[in-house]
């Protein structure tokens, strides 16, 4: 709904806001229950703009205005202003309400419409003090109760004064045309940015007996300072949660009125989260993390897990990716230990061997509620360990990675009950595979053989042929290839450079035997000429990483690498890697030792192999000679000519030209000591001069 409709909407049910206000001053549970549920069915489906959208709005009001002569705008913000400050003094008695001793359902209640409030940035202030943090922390579980906190009767006043102010807006939009300067001033106050430090600790300590002071001070400062710091790290708004919008309401027919109020709290945690820098630094100096580090640990042996986890997973994600700090305090505190623990919780992994579990095909496949919950812990898992593939582990590390190992390689053997959510299960665990030390990735391939399994010199491939499918899926989706095929070419590529089994496997799909050299290599719909497209890929990350893997597969051997993917193609990564002058000295990030086994040539190959353009890698159709039928001097002036015209261009830095050094790096010729060009430069000069001369 758009934020001019709520505010229209939030001024016509203005008496059952303030019926709510008065509800709970005369302590009427089920007047309270029966107003908010109203709100909460009516706004379900709101999401209010921020702040950055409205001035873009305002911006686009004012380029009409410029032409028109219509108010109109000026009661669009006035009313937008008037629906803020309802939601504010909603939020701000909602959270004194939940303090006191509220029956469960009724919590529950108001915790709904606290979740509705705090999608809008601009009514985050009361949500992010510590003692609100607190008290929807203590309603989630994540900290015990604390009875100085909570309030047993809260102030008459409090109240007065929020009706009273709410009264007074309701006299505003009564009066629009007359009292149209108050509300410019009501909508100014909101932009004052001093902030109030005493407002920081807990709502109830303002002076209450201001209503205007309330107003213009209070509601400005807490809403200033959520907005105060910097995201550490962007997320990107996610679609639908497609496990709430499917099953949430069989689960709450289910469950118990405590789990579904902890549940409440949780989501309104995540919204402020999210939405909030300030509650996020927050959430790190109360040491929340600890609360929710601890409910994670306990649900790990109940038979049945709770709805309320997927969410604690959620909140987890979320402060992990926007707080660094965090996510090394969670792993420093075992979160790899924890987490994997509940991973193979959710997952009722049997074990066969130490590294091995059973994989029984008559097992149903995992159900959508418990694939969300996997898949969170996955994301969280990639936070707190993608700085660790390149460190030596400890023994004891080591043995806690090949563990999560083992159950990841289960994770991409295993199908969901939708297809879409297989997919995003694999390409989450692809993302932390890549992410885990290098050396403890040999669980992959530990596996004895079964009778159908797919194999390479004895050595179960699997996992590697999954790895493969997955691949080629990512491939022909055509859809944001940077994100999706990095990781998993990054991870295949280090698995060939480590394992002589994987590559022989991969390469004898991506790389057959060489025949057909009638067409590019980069054209057709193989996995091999997809890869070879994306080495001249936009991105340079995406195109390094294809012609990466495609140069492993070729044991980093020049020859080798130009002839199944055109010169062409390959001059990038030769460029980069400092191999255009042929067999140079490897520059690979790994001291790898090939085999020596030989690349042998088909029938096919070896009767094109003379007419193959080594820079486009295909035979091309003969041209005919251009300097046919000219005589040797003819031949000459044109050669001399065509120097002339490299040489302008070169002099008017148009071109540089370039060559190969000893390094096999591309640098300008100026750089090479003695230029070939220098010569013909000077005879070119003296032609030149003398045919001024003749002129």
């Amino acid at each position: 709904m758009k934020d001019k409709d709520a505010a229209f909407s939030l001024r016509k049910h203005g008496r059952g806001r303030g019926g709510d206000y008065q509800c709970i001053k005369q302590g009427d549970e089920d007047g309270v229950q029966k107003q908010l549920q109203e709100f909460n069915k009516e706004y379900a489906q709101c999401f209010f703009f921020d702040v950055e959208q409205r001035e873009r709005r305002k911006f686009r009001r004012n380029k009409v205005r410029e032409h028109t002569d219509s108010d109109s705008d000026y009661d669009d913000s006035d009313h937008e202003d008037r629906g803020l400050i309802l939601r504010q003094n909603l939020a701000v008695v909602l959270l004194r309400f939940i303090r006191t001793n509220v029956k469960c359902h009724l919590s529950r209640v108001c915790l709904r419409t606290l979740r509705i409030l705090s999608r809008d940035k601009r009514v985050l202030g009361p949500m992010v003090t510590d003692s609100a943090l607190m008290t929807l922390a203590n309603l989630a579980g994540l900290s015990p109760s604390d009875a100085s906190d909570e309030a047993d009767d809260p102030d008459s006043d409090f109240y007065d004064n929020i009706i009273a102010s709410l009264a007074e807006a309701k006299v505003v939009q009564c009066r629009p045309d007359e009292d149209e300067g108050d509300a410019e001033a009501s909508g100014q106050t909101e932009e004052c940015s001093a902030p109030d430090e005493d407002a920081k600790s807990d709502i109830s300590t303002t002076d209450s007996r201001d209503p205007d002071s309330w107003s213009r001070t209070h509601r400005t400062s807490i809403n200033e300072m959520h907005r105060g710091g910097i995201h550490h790290k962007a997320l990107e708004r996610g679609r639908k949660d497609r496990r709430e919008s499917k099953i949430e309401e069989e689960e709450e027919k289910g469950e118990l009125g405590e789990e579904a109020r902890r549940k409440e709290a949780m989501k309104v945690l995540c919204n402020v989260v999210y939405n909030s820098t300030w509650a996020q630094e927050r959430f790190s100096a109360l040491r929340l993390m600890c609360g929710l580090t601890a409910r994670l640990s306990s649900s790990v042996g109940c038979s049945s897990s709770s709805s309320v986890q997927f969410y604690e997973l959620r909140l987890m994600f979320l402060i992990t990716a926007l707080r660094p700090e965090l996510s090394t305090q969670l792993q420093q505190d075992g979160g790899v230990s924890i987490l994997t623990t509940v991973l193979e919780s959710c997952l009722e992994i049997q074990w066969k061997d130490q590294y091995e579990c059973v994989l029984d095909p008559a097992v149903p496949p995992i159900s959508l509620e418990a694939s969300q919950r996997i898949i969170e812990i996955l994301k969280i898992l990639f936070n707190i360990t993608y700085s660790s593939h390149r460190q030596e582990p400890s023994e004891g590390d080591a043995a806690l990675y090949r563990h999560l190992v083992a159950i990841l390689r289960f994770c991409l053997m295993r199908k969901c009950v939708l297809s879409e959510d297989t997919d995003e299960l694999q390409g989450h665990t692809v993302n932390l595979l890549s992410a885990l030390p290098l050396q403890c990735l040999d669980v992959l391939l530990t596996v004895p053989l079964e009778p159908d399994s797919e194999q390479c010199q004895g050595v179960n491939m699997d996992c590697v042929h999954t790895l493969l499918m997955f691949m080629e899926r990512r491939l022909e989706s055509g859809d944001k290839f940077k994100e999706k095929l990095t990781p998993v070419l990054n991870l295949l590529t280090e698995s060939c450079r480590a394992h002589r089994e994987t590559r022989h496997y991969i390469r004898k799909h991506i790389l057959p035997p060489l025949r057909d050299v009638s067409q590019r290599p980069e054209e057709g719909t193989t996995v091999k000429s997809r890869l070879i497209r994306l080495m001249t890929h936009l991105d340079t990350d995406l195109k390094h990483c294809a012609a990466d893997l495609i140069f492993v597969l070729c044991k980093e051997n020049v020859r080798r690498f130009v002839k199944y993917t055109g010169y062409g193609n390959a001059a990038g990564l030769l460029a980069n890697r400092g191999l255009l002058g042929g067999q140079g000295p490897r520059t690979s990030p790994s001291d790898v030792q090939y085999s020596s086994d030989s690349d042998s040539d088909t029938e096919e190959y070896r009767q094109f192999k003379d007419r193959i353009n080594p820079v486009t890698g295909r035979v091309e159709a003969e041209q005919p000679d251009p300097m046919e039928g000219m005589t040797e001097e003819e031949k000459e002036e044109e050669a001399k000519r065509l120097i002339m015209l490299f040489n302008k261009l070169s002099r008017d830095s148009i071109i540089q030209p370039m060559g190969v050094d000893s390094e096999g790096k591309l640098v300008p010729m100026s750089g090479l000591g003695e230029n070939p060009l220098t010569e013909d430069r000077k005879s070119g000069s003296e032609n030149e001069a003398e045919e001024e001369e003749k002129n």
